[in-house]
Order: C-alpha cells, then structure tokens, then sequence
C-alpha cells in the first residue's frame, strides 16, 4: 500500500507535471484577459484616473463634475489672418471642413450670436430692468434725469430710438439694460464669427468645438487630431491656426507614455538580458530569465485587468520597473547553482525558497501599503507589479525544475569577483574598533540630520505634470485672445431656495466687479447679470412707477403723443406680477449656453440649489476667495488645492506606515534571527532611506507623494537584500545575486529617472539612490554578525 502512495506524490511533484500545471495556468490567465478585453477591458490614458478621489460635499461634487464635463472636451482655435474679411473667410472654411468630420460636434464661433432671441425675451420684462447707473441716477435726481437723458438721444445723430421703440420705450430705459447684458469684452461680431485684433496688426477669428469622446482617450484623440489635420489642410498656408483646450495635453501626455513605455521597457529588457549573458555565458539562463519575463507580465496584465477593468499607460511605465524585480528570483537561482555545480534544479530551489518566500511576503506587502493610496493609478501599480512578483515567483517553483536543469558552463570569475567584495568589504570592517564604529555612526546621524532639516516638502498636484513649451504657448497666445477664457477654479453658491440664490449671485456680482477691478481675476461669468431676483426686479418697478405714473407729462415734455400714455400704463400694470424666472431664461439661447451654471435640486437634496459662477485670469486667488467669503455660502472651489491637500495627507501617512513597517519588521526579524542580527537586517533598509532622504534635502528636490510611495519599495527590496545574506550560507553566491538584482533593479528605476513625467521621474530618482545605498549596505548583516561574535 505504501509504493502506490509514494508514486502518486512522485507523480503529483513530478517536474513534468508542475511544468503541466504551470502551463495550464498561464494558458487560463491568458483566457481569463481575452475574455475580458472582449467585455470592454482596455488602456487608459486619462491622467485624472490616476487622481485621489476628493470627498466633497454633494452640490461641490455635482459643481466640479458639471464644469469639468464643460471644460474637458472643448477646444478653441484662433485663425490668424493679415485682414478681417480673410479671417471670416478662413474662419467659415474651417469649422466647414470641422463639420464633415467625426471628431468634433457644436462647431461654432460666435456664442452671442442670436441677439433678436434674447431682445425678444428680455423686452416683455423691461418694466423690470435698470441699469445701476440708471437707478442711481433716479434716486439723486428723479424722472428728469430720465427725461434729459432721453432728449439727448432723440436729438443725437448716433442715438438708438425708432418710432416702434419709442412707443413702447419712450425714455428709451431699454436699450441700456440690454447692451448690459453683453459681457465686456474685444472679440467682435462680423459675420456670425468673433474676431479681434492681434498686436502684430493681424486678424484672429476665434472658432470653438465640442470634442466627440472623452479627450483622454487614445482614440478619440487619434479622431479629433486628423479632423484638424484635415480641416487646416483645406486653408490657405497664409493661415495659421493655433489651437488650445485638454485634447493637446492630453494627446502629449499619451505620445510621451507611448515612447517611454517602449523605450525604457526596451532598454531595461536589453539591459538585463546582457547582465544575465555575462554573468552565465549560457542561453538557458537566457530563455529560461525571458519565460520569468514573460510569465511575469501576463501575471500582472491580466490581474490588473480582471480587478480594475483596464490598464492605465502610466501603469505600464511604471510596471517597467517590474523586469528589474521580477528578475532577481532567477538570478539566486542560477547563482546557487552556479556556486554548488552538483546541486539540480529542484536542490537549487530547496536552498533559496526560505529566503526568497520571505522575500517576496515583504515585497508583495510593500506593494499592499502602495495599494492604500487613494490614487487609482497606483493601486494598480500596486497590483500590476505584485501579481507580476507572484508570477515570476510561482514561475521558479513550477518551471524550473523541467527548464532549468541542464549543466552550466564552469563560471568561477563572477562567484570569485564576488567573494573578493565581500572580503574587502569584511577587512575595513576589521580595521575598525568599536568606538571607531560608534564614531562614524554618530557622523553619519549628525550629517543625516543636518540635511534632513532642510529637507521640504511640495503637494501641488501641478507639480507632477509634465506641460510641453509648444502646447503652453498655444494655450496662453488662444487664452489671451479670448479676454482670460475661465480658469478651473470657480465660485460657488448654495441657498434653500431660488431666491435666496439669486439674491447672493447678485450680491457675489458686485464682490467680483471689484475684484476685476483690482485685477485680481480678469473676467467672470454669473447668471447674476441675466436672472436679476425679485426683491432686485421689484425695486425696478417701483422706481419706474413714478415714472409711469406722470406718463401723459413726460411724453408731452418730450412732444410725443398722449394717446401713447394708457396703452403703456396698461402694460406696466400687467407686468408687475410677471418675473424674469430662471427655468423660462433657460429655454433662450443665452439660457441654453448658460445652463450648465444653474444647479437644480436633487431628490436627495429638495431644498438645495446651487450656482457656479466661472473666473478667468486669475492672479490672486488668496484675495478672491477672502472676498468671496463675505457672502454666506459662498466658496470658491478648487480641485486642484484639494487634490493637492489629499496627496499632503498620504505622502504623511505613507511614510507612517513606513515607519510601523520598519518597526514590525524588527520584531519579525528579531524572533528570526535574534536580537542583534535582526536589527542588522531593519538597519539596511533605515540606514537607505535616510541617507536617500538626506540626498533629496542636499539637491533641494522637495518631497512629494511618489518619493514616499518609492521610499516602501526602497524598504521591501533592501529588507530582501539583507535577508539572503541573514539567510544563506553561501555567502559568495549571494553576493552574486545580489549584485546582479541591485543592477537590473537600478537600471529598471534609473531609466524611470530620466522620464519626462515628474511623478515618475520622483519615482525612478528616489528609487535609484535606495537601491544603490541598500545594496551598498546589504551585506552589513553578514559582515558585522561575525565581527561582533
């Protein structure tokens, strides 16, 4: 009965079947992301899904998501031309040329262009509109400031008044409040396009467009971009059209991901494919460390796929830095065998698996602190690269035992070349008596400190984005162009009911009149010049009341006929319980442009209303927002700050979860290995990070989120430096391994240092610098627990 039960566990463990096993699970693995790229699964490109999830309150929410759906697909186009009527021309032609292609929808130029529609909603309520100038002019001097006013214009040359409009309007009130309802502004209206003169003498008519798809997604990048194309191709090289608005950053920010994902995961392969070649001179190593790879990647691909349902291009650069990692397992690997020849595949494996299941349980959990972030981007840089580790992990236990058996060539250089480091390392450690040691540790405290005191610390989200000169000129020369165009920050106000909303906007008007003229903002856009509330409409009336009242004088004084006085009286009395509402205002074209200010109660929310009120050309938000705030309910809201006030608040938390780590992992390796070599094993990666804390402060980089983030990898890849020293009792081989992982880990992250995108450019540079330090330091476990004995 027992030989049956041992063939059966021969046969389970047979390296054959663990390669069946293995092949099987990557074959599921690549079904399971087929499937799922079927279902809808695909690359992400949007930068704000990598962005932490601020907790606004409701009505801020609904603000911010109202105006970034404004904001986000709109792009503006400026078409320079020597003279106007070319610039109409060119104009026409483009937003033509626009229209017979699918990128772009709500191609337009002239936003005011329906000027009867608004005169006509607006006339029916003049009894109910004053300009602030016409009303002081009232209460100072009555009617017959009014009256003089109006007996100018009949008698001016370049006066407004008509028969038609003198009869309904006779002190012509009117024409005023209507021009007052035109923002201020020197784009000018010819032709249904708005033009306005450049300092070098030049024409540019402003065209806008309504981007089909989101502008962060490839493709409907790859569409909007070849219908300008398209459309400048048909205008004359005289011509230049300069664009801005989020597709051009966005359509950068994916071209520069693009390049970088293959040529730094191209350097960083090439690199580490030569390392492995050098080292073992022998193409077993070399297939069997592509399979690690290779394996490695579906892992994280398609785990990534089936827990986020995409995969962002930023987690692919990121995840270049998986080759460097993913690898090392190969390296132990093939070092031991290289260091004890009569060992196979299986005995090889036997001797690493304590140190490198411990390895992986401390990188892993470094990559489950990174997934705490609130940053979806990475979380599944988090995911992608610890189910990447989980593969090349399984892929040593399953793989190798049938691939990486064979003989290697006799390779004794590496193995010497390794023993003699540690060996030089061992002596100076000798030479040095322990007060000596004592000595250089307390420098090396003092030096840490000294620059650790300088060190700062920059949360600004605008911080980590990588802005191309060329789009940002573009941006600046359209937004100048179009008066300051509006900025993402913007105000908004709450009240229970509408007119209370109202009557604050109006209040909110006058603080923003004066902010302008401060030069605090530039410009601002409110639904306060075109919804004036009641109690506003109410004073208007009464104020026009004395004027109504005395009509058959008044239009005598201005020789007009009598018989015009009952009618209008007639009028203004049926107008006095009619109001300018604002669900009526938003069915006007004006109102349909506008709608999107206007936030209506939710069901959750009955008694909730809100507004938003957009700035442009701000220079001093501080002074903004302190004069906002004497409005009740008043905000100014800036997703940007908040944004960056979260990144502040995990950068603190990472690096206090850094800390508890360190301090468990002490426990850990103490009851491990006791008390003396288990605090050997923490000081390697300390020791790392300080002195890379310390780099930081002395090249003024201020600290950010992702140099926290890299600083928990920093710790899982040195506490597995240290902890195959504290493990093996080959040390040489080892040294070896670790030599080779500290380089093709250092070039992994050193590419990602020189990334163009400074998130990951904070990343890969402090990555660097920790590596480095802790393979420096790793052997310490080793070298100072045989000179304290």
């Amino acid at each position: 009965m027992n030989k049956p039960s041992r063939s059966l566990t021969q046969y389970h463990w047979h390296p054959r079947h663990r390669l069946g096993l293995f092949a099987g699970l990557l074959l599921l693995l690549v079904l399971a992301g087929s499937w799922q790229w079927q279902q809808g699964a695909r690359i992400q490109s949007d930068i704000l899904a990598m962005l932490p999830q601020v907790d606004e309150q409701p009505l801020t929410q609904a603000a911010i998501e109202r105006v970034e759906s404004q904001l986000e697909n709109r792009v503006y186009f400026a078409l320079t031309a020597s003279n106007a009527p070319q610039a109409v021309d060119a104009a026409h032609r483009f937003m033509d040329a626009l229209a017979t292609q699918s990128g772009f929808s709500e191609i337009k130029s002239a936003d005011f262009d329906n000027a009867t529609a608004l005169n006509e909603f607006y006339f029916q309520h003049r009894f109910k509109l004053l300009t602030d100038t016409q009303l002081a002019d009232y209460q100072q001097q009555g009617v017959n400031a009014w009256v003089t006013q109006a007996q100018q214009q009949l008698y001016s040359a370049f006066g407004v008044a008509s028969s038609a409009l003198l009869s309904q309007d006779p002190l012509l009130l009117y024409p005023d409040n209507l021009m007052a309802l035109a923002p201020t502004s020197k784009l000018q209206l010819q032709a249904g396009i708005l033009l306005t003169d450049m300092p070098t003498g030049q024409v540019a008519a402003m065209v806008n467009a309504k981007g089909q798809g989101s502008a962060f997604n490839p493709q409907a990048q790859a569409l909007q971009l070849a219908s300008i194309d398209y459309a400048k191709a048909q205008l004359d090289e005289s011509i230049n059209v300069v664009g801005a608005g989020t597709l051009f950053h966005a359509a950068h920010a994916t071209a520069q991901a693009k390049t970088e994902i293959s040529t730094l995961g191209l350097a960083s392969l090439i690199g580490v494919i030569a390392l492995v070649y050098l080292a073992f001179r022998s193409v077993v190593p070399l297939i069997v460390a592509s399979l690690t790879l290779a394996s490695s990647f579906v892992f994280a691909f398609v785990t990534t796929l089936l827990l986020f349902g995409e995969v962002h291009l930023l987690t692919l650069v990121f995840g270049t830095s998986l080759i460097g990692v993913a690898i090392d397992y190969c390296f132990h690997f093939y070092c031991e065998r290289l260091n004890q020849s009569n060992h196979d595949a299986a005995q090889a494996i036997k001797a690493i698996f304590p140190a490198i299941s411990l390895a992986l349980l401390t990188t892993v959990l470094a990559y489950v602190a990174i997934g705490f972030t609130p940053f979806p981007g990475m979380q599944q840089v988090a995911s992608f690269c610890g189910a990447g580790l989980i593969g090349a992990y399984l892929t040593l236990l399953l793989a190798y035992p049938s691939l990486a058996g064979g003989a290697l060539p006799n390779r004794s250089a590496p193995l010497n070349r390794a023993s003699a480091y540690l060996a030089y390392i061992e002596q100076h450690c000798q030479r040095l008596s322990a007060s000596q040691r004592r000595l250089l540790l307390l420098l090396v405290v003092i030096a840490c400190g000294m620059s650790l005191s300088q060190l700062r610390s920059n949360d600004d989200i605008r911080a980590l984005q990588s802005a191309e000169p060329q789009v940002m000129a573009a941006e600046n020369q359209v937004r100048q162009l179009l008066s300051g165009g509006t900025d993402n920050q913007f105000v908004l106000v709450a009240a229970n009911d509408k007119q209370q909303l109202l009557t604050r906007l109006a209040e909110l008007d006058s603080v923003l009149n004066d902010a302008q003229h401060q030069g605090w903002i530039g410009n601002h856009v409110s639904l306060a010049q075109f919804i004036p509330p009641h109690v506003q409409q109410d004073r208007n009336y009464q104020a026009q009341q004395a004027l109504y009242s005395q009509l058959p004088q008044v239009l005598a004084q201005l020789g007009m006929s009598a018989d015009l006085a009952e009618p209008l009286q007639q009028q203004f009395a049926l107008a006095k319980h009619k109001y300018i509402e604002p669900e009526a205002f938003m069915t006007t074209p004006m109102g349909q442009l506008l709608a999107p200010l206007w936030l209506a109660p939710s069901p959750a929310h009955p008694n909730q209303y809100g507004a938003i009120v957009l700035l442009g050309g701000i220079t001093d938000l501080n002074a903004v927002s302190d004069s906002v705030a004497q409005i009740d309910r008043a905000i100014v809201v800036d997703k940007v700050a908040d944004i960056s006030s979260v990144m502040g608040h995990y950068r603190q938390l990472t690096l206090s979860l850094l800390a508890i780590a360190l301090a468990v992992a002490a426990i850990i390796f103490c009851w491990r290995f006791g008390l003396r070599k288990g605090l050997l094993v923490v000081a390697v990666p300390l020791l790392a990070i300080v002195i890379c804390l310390s780099i930081l402060a002395l090249a003024g980089i201020a600290l950010s989120l992702f140099h926290a983030l890299a600083l928990i990898l920093v710790f899982g890849i040195g506490v597995d430096y240290a902890l195959f020293f504290a493990e093996s009792k080959h040390q040489n081989s080892v040294m070896m391994a670790v030599a080779m992982s500290a380089c093709s880990t250092m070039l992994a992250f050193g590419l990602l240092a020189f990334s163009q995108t400074p998130a990951i450019h904070a990343f890969g540079l402090t990555l660097l610098l920790g590596i480095a330090l802790t393979f420096m330091l790793s052997p310490l476990p080793h070298t100072f627990a045989r000179n304290l004995k």
